[in-house]
Formats: structure tokens, sequence, C-alpha cells
């Protein structure tokens, strides 16, 4: 019983955290635009994984999606692919645990190989949640990376940082700064729903494979008296028949 709601419970997780990342890639605010120090009317832009956007001083919102793929950094790139390579485990483990679960049927299943799909599941919610889990640090490491090169702060009328984006030298206020968007903190949440999903499945794994018996010997069945007396009378009648014959 136990087993059967760790199993469930890593399914929901799962199916959970997959959504979650789905809906953080979709998303466009993986970066938002530091607004500290700004006056209300400045342009608000914010960054997802395809998509660009900005906010006009009319209130307007404008995206313009990323073309190619070869005009951004390797570590953009490497986002991008764990996070799909996240999505993809992650629905083919959570279509794994759905066919494991025993209130599912399918077949004559017994329970043998749905632990071992159960553990494979698991074993793939866990990839999937580390890849989520990854893109986003990635990302994050790029944001602080990129804050701290263009910190300014106008209370104190000086550039902290150590010049511009991309080595534009001390700019100011000219260059925005960029903070962590809403769609980050999905994609951490996600990653982690998932991965604790995996844990939970393979936890449940140990208790899903039925018990064998220690002593595999065929068990012998004597023959009862009846039989054995029965067989006696019927050998010492046939050779009373040939002695008289």
């Amino acid at each position: 019983m136990a087993s059967t709601m760790l199993q469930t419970g890593g399914f929901v997780l799962g199916i959970l955290g997959i959504v979650a990342l789905i809906a953080a890639v979709g998303m466009n605010n993986w970066s938002s635009q530091d607004r500290q120090g700004d006056v209300v009317t400045s342009v608000y832009t914010y960054k997802g994984l395809w998509r660009n956007c900005e906010v006009t001083t009319a209130g307007l919102t404008e995206c313009r999606p990323f073309y190619g793929l070869l005009g951004y950094s390797g570590s953009f790139q490497a986002v991008r692919a764990l996070m799909i390579v996240g999505i993809v485990m992650g629905v083919i483990s959570a279509l794994l645990g759905l066919f494991s679960l025993k209130c599912f049927k399918m077949g004559s299943m017994e329970d043998s190989p749905r632990a071992k799909m159960t553990l494979t599941a698991g074993i793939m919610f866990i990839v999937a949640g580390i890849c989520g889990i990854a893109g986003a640090s990635i990302y994050a490491n790029q944001i602080v990376a990129s804050y701290m090169r263009t910190m300014y702060n106008p209370n104190y009328g000086g550039n902290e940082g150590i010049g511009g984006m991309g080595g534009g030298g001390f700019g100011g206020n000219s260059i925005p700064r960029y903070t962590f968007g809403p769609a980050l903190f999905v994609a951490w949440i996600g990653g982690a729903l998932v991965l604790l999903g995996g844990i939970l499945d393979c936890v449940a794994y140990k208790g899903l494979v039925p018990e064998k018996s220690s002593y595999g010997a065929v068990a012998y069945k004597a023959p009862s008296h009846s039989n054995a007396t029965s067989v006696h009378t019927v050998k010492e009648e046939g050779r009373r028949d040939q002695k008289y014959v």
C-alpha cells in the first residue's frame, strides 16, 4: 500500500513538474529589466528563450523572435537544449509512469514488469529534473554576471562595475540591467518537482517487486496409502492368474 502511494505521488509530482517546465519554456520573461531608479515613462524590456519583448511608453508590448541559431552564445544554446531535453524525457517518463500504475489496466501485465517500468520512469524523471534545474541555473548565472558588469547606483553617482555589456566601457546608466524573471523561478520549481517525483518512483520500486521464495525445489507428493494398497492387490492377483495357467 505504501509503495503504491509513493508510486502515485511520484507520478503526480512528475506531471506537475513537466507542466511547469513547459510553461517556463514558453514564457518570455526569463530576465526582466531592473527598473530601480528609472522613471515611470521609461521603456521596459524583458527576454525569454525564444523572444525579446519591449513595453513602449504608450503601454503597448512588442515582441520580436530570436532569428537564427548561430548568433547567440554557447551557454544560451545550452540552456535551450537542456530545457528541451528535460521536457522530452519528462514526457516519456510520464507515459511510462502512467502505464506502470496498478490502477491502469493494460492486458495481463504482471507486477514485475510494472515495477521495472516504475524504476525506469523514476530514473528518467530524475534526469529531466536535473536538466531543468541546470538550464535555469546557467541562465541565472548569465544574469548575475551581466548584472555585475553593468552595476550602477544613482544614489552614489558612479559606476561600480567593470564596464558595460559586451565591453562597451563605462556607460553609466545607459546600459540596462536585467534581473531574474518569473519564468526562471517557474523552471526551478518545475525541475524540483520532477526530481522529487523521480526519487519517489525509485523508492517505490523496491516495494513493488514481487517477493520470491528462497526455496525453489519442486514439491513431491507421495502416493496415498489407499493407492499403494490397490496397486499391491492388483500385482498379487496377476501372480495368481499366472500360477493357475
